[in-house]
Order: structure tokens, then C-alpha cells, then sequence
């Protein structure tokens, strides 16, 4: 199994960066800038460390059902916090696990304190299928005798 590592190398010479927004900007910011990106949650930064996390879903629960303000409301009060993190040196094994047990699709990865990467559960599972595709091609060749 591949290491979050080397999913992030893959990742980064696809040129997909990590969509970050401040604690103190607007809710109303934080909608904006996933409808520029078309991503689905942005982690919540302050110098390099991940405080939280705000998504879609944190958005329609937290403000459109009590009907709060975008524009008066900081990121701060919805986003979800702590986050769970990673580091490079987990197994996609392991992400995937620990993304089932908490019911998350997104996991920062961090090293030394410091944001390195995002990796959502499509990458997980695109990768988990990847490798399952190629065990299958090599069991077949090993049948075959090749």
C-alpha cells in the first residue's frame, strides 16, 4: 500500500493545492472561495496550523437551518474543530480506516505541526482501487504462468 506521501506526490504534480481560509473571515468568504475552487470544505488555517475544518454541510446545519448571516458570521463559530490529522507516513489503509470509523471525507495531513496536504476520501478510494486492479493483474499473469 502506498504511504499519504506518495499519494501527495501524485497529487502535486497534478498541480491540486489545499484551499485554506483564515478563522476571523466571513462565512459568506468561505462560501465564496469553495464555489471559486468547486471544492466542498476548506480547512481553517492560522499560521501554517489547521484549526478546523468548514464544509457545505457545516454551512446548511449550522447557519441556513438556524437561520443565521453569512456575512455577520465568522468561520470561527461553525467550523468544526478540532480536525483529525495524518501524517505523510500513514497507509492509504490506514486513512481510509480512520475515515469509515469517524465518518469524514477529508483529512488534513500534517507534519511537524505544519499543513503538508488534503486528502479526500475519492483520493482514497481511487488509489485502494488501483492497487486491488493490479494484485488482480498480477494473480492472473502468476495463473498464467507469464
Amino acid at each position: 500500500m502506498k504511504t499519504v506521501a506518495q499519494l501527495l506526490r501524485i497529487k502535486d504534480e497534478k498541480n491540486q493545492q489545499v484551499h485554506t481560509i483564515s478563522p476571523d473571515d466571513m462565512v459568506l468568504q468561505a462560501l465564496m472561495r469553495m464555489a471559486e475552487k468547486n471544492v466542498g470544505a476548506l480547512l481553517v488555517v492560522k499560521n501554517d496550523e489547521v484549526l478546523g475544518i468548514i464544509s457545505e454541510r457545516d454551512y446548511a446545519r449550522k447557519m441556513v437551518l438556524h437561520g443565521r448571516s453569512s456575512v455577520g458570521t465568522k468561520v470561527s463559530d461553525i467550523m468544526v474543530s478540532p480536525v483529525i490529522t495524518i501524517d505523510p507516513h500513514q497507509t492509504v489503509e490506514t486513512c481510509l480506516s480512520i475515515m469509515t470509523d469517524k465518518h469524514l471525507r477529508h483529512l488534513p495531513v500534517v507534519e511537524d505541526g505544519k499543513l503538508v496536504g488534503l486528502l479526500s476520501i475519492g483520493d482514497l478510494v481511487k488509489e485502494a482501487i488501483a492497487e486491488q486492479a493490479d494484485l488482480i493483474r498480477q494473480l492472473e499473469q502468476y495463473i498464467r504462468g507469464e
